[in-house]
């Protein structure tokens, strides 16, 4: 599965694309018809939202401090530069001991120090390694997951496809993972990439009978939920002049599914 598939947004995320830039243009515009009226009586008063609440997040350059599961591989790809083969290999034993203490916490359901373990590993292990580093990203993708991390569980799991494209166990975590956050679409691409890796797997099987009628259900509730947002966005616009989607009537035409659109001047 390619990059592009792996980053494909949810229904909610375009729905919520379409509609925040009218929904925001709508509200500033009201903001600023309301400040215009009070200018008259008042032109002094300071600007509360003016001051940076998130300077606290932020060191005095302006840089936001690394995730603490942050790996720097462009810094592992400079020291690589130098490293001969005994000494990746030195490298390579050394994150294999890490990955395998990272094993033994997780068993002991210490997952947050297990996470810090597979992590310590991917910041030793060399990238000439891409499988290794493809477990690695897989094992703490399983300890974020069971530490209710799942969205960067997910992000983890699509580290360990890009280095090894093959991996069946991460994708069948990430599907997991997707489809208990209700990502439901990349849930079934990831199923349907595990039946072209393992024809027999039955869970992978199960799942693409499965979630369709579900998708198809969530996509009938997103576009109702679509239809109101544009209603109140549309009732904002026509309200100026005095109208309101009560003046507009949608009908459907049964044989295309298509709508055609009526003025009723008499509705407000």
């Amino acid at each position: 599965m390619d990059k592009d598939k792996d980053n494909i947004p949810s229904n909610e995320a375009i729905i919520d694309e379409l509609t925040k830039d009218l929904e925001t243009s709508c509200i500033r515009a009201e903001e600023n018809d309301k400040s215009n009226q009070g200018a008259s009586l008042d032109n002094t008063e300071s600007n509360p939202g003016s001051k940076d609440h998130d300077s606290d997040s932020e060191d005095k350059c302006g840089a936001k401090p690394p995730e603490k599961d942050f790996v720097d591989e462009e810094r592992l790809k400079d020291r690589e530069i130098d490293l001969t083969d005994e000494e990746k290999e030195n490298l390579k034993a050394e994150a294999e001991a890490l990955k395998n203490e990272g094993n033994n916490l997780f068993k002991s359901s210490n997952y947050n120090d297990a996470m810090v373990k597979y992590t310590q590993a991917l910041q030793t292990c060399p990238l000439a390694y891409p499988e290794d580093r493809a477990i690695l990203y897989a094992n703490r993708a399983a300890a974020k997951a069971k530490d209710d991390d799942k969205e960067s569980a997910i992000k983890d799991c699509s580290k360990a496809i890009e280095l090894n494209p093959s991996y069946l166990k991460a994708y069948l975590r990430r599907a997991q993972l997707n489809e208990q956050t209700d990502n439901l679409d990349q849930s079934l691409a990831d199923y349907k990439k595990i039946i072209e890796l393992d024809p027999g797997n039955s869970e992978a099987q199960h799942a693409v009978r499965r979630l369709p009628p579900l998708i198809e259900e969530k996509n009938e509730k997103l576009k109702e939920e679509m239809l109101g947002k544009l209603k109140d966005l549309g009732n904002m616009i026509l309200k100026p002049f005095g109208l309101s989607t009560n003046n507009f009537q949608l009908d459907k035409d049964p044989s295309t599914g298509g709508y055609s659109v009526k003025f009723n001047q008499g509705n407000s």
